[in-house]
């Protein structure tokens, strides 16, 4: 008898499921002071990350005024990986409730899986800093696949990868480009107002928006027309 196929809960990571800006900001600000440019502050992260390390630095040499080749951005991409391996989390934290709201999923009997476009290398050096890459089923950066979001075919095989139901499968984003891979696929979306976004995130009319991580498994039930999977989820969201 074959057994079906787990519903999934699929999060973005970048300004999801944790505050990753001062780490990506402090690497912009590296490459742009051996530019001789300005180092950029913080505040300016919500909107310049969000859209890969190419697009940030140019966005980062747009707010400064100066030209970029193509030829130079290569070059200072590269070296972007490099600075920002060495050290991807020491400054960053996982958004208050995600733990607990993984937990809860986890016991209601849903699949996890990360579908982002960091590069697989920083997305697994982050997950492992936080200690939760065992708790994903697959683990998709933007070099994963030949397709990277907004790509439809970026969440599909993620969601393929983890061995779960695409048909009982919601996205987790704080951004355009979640919203439209997920709506692309035909998959519904959950977005937080936290993260990295150039517009407020409810003039892009995700499913539903959460304010915190503690609404997540309802919303989860809720855009998914699901009962709780096991008997076990009241407690794990309350544990």
């Amino acid at each position: 008898m074959q057994m079906s196929l787990p519903p999934i809960v699929v999060f973005d990571l970048d300004g999801t499921l944790a505050e990753t800006a001062p780490d990506i900001m402090r690497t912009l600000n590296v490459i742009l002071q051996r530019e001789g440019l300005p180092a950029l502050p913080l505040e300016r992260a919500r909107e310049l990350v969000g859209a890969g390390a190419r697009a940030l630095i140019e966005r980062g040499f747009k707010v400064s005024g100066r030209p970029l080749d193509q030829e130079t951005l290569e070059r200072l991409f590269q070296d972007f990986l490099l600075i920002y391996a060495e050290d991807v989390a020491s400054n960053s934290y996982l958004f208050d409730g995600v733990l607990d709201a993984l937990d809860a999923l986890a016991a209601e009997g849903y699949a996890l899986a990360v579908c982002t476009n960091k590069p697989i290398l920083h997305t697994r050096l982050i997950l492992d800093h936080f200690k939760i890459s065992h708790r994903f089923a697959a683990v998709a950066g933007r070099d994963s696949f030949a397709f990277h979001k907004p790509d439809p075919r970026h969440l599909t095989l993620t969601i393929e990868a983890a061995g779960a139901d695409p048909t009982r499968a919601v996205m987790i984003g704080d951004s355009r480009t979640d919203i439209s891979t997920a709506r692309a696929a035909g998959i519904p979306t959950i977005c937080v107002p936290f993260g990295y976004t150039d517009v407020p995130i409810e003039t892009l009319e995700p499913d539903l928006i959460i304010q915190h991580f503690d609404a997540l498994p309802e919303a989860v039930r809720a855009v998914l027309g699901e009962r709780n999977i096991s008997a076990h989820s009241k407690v794990a969201a309350h544990s």
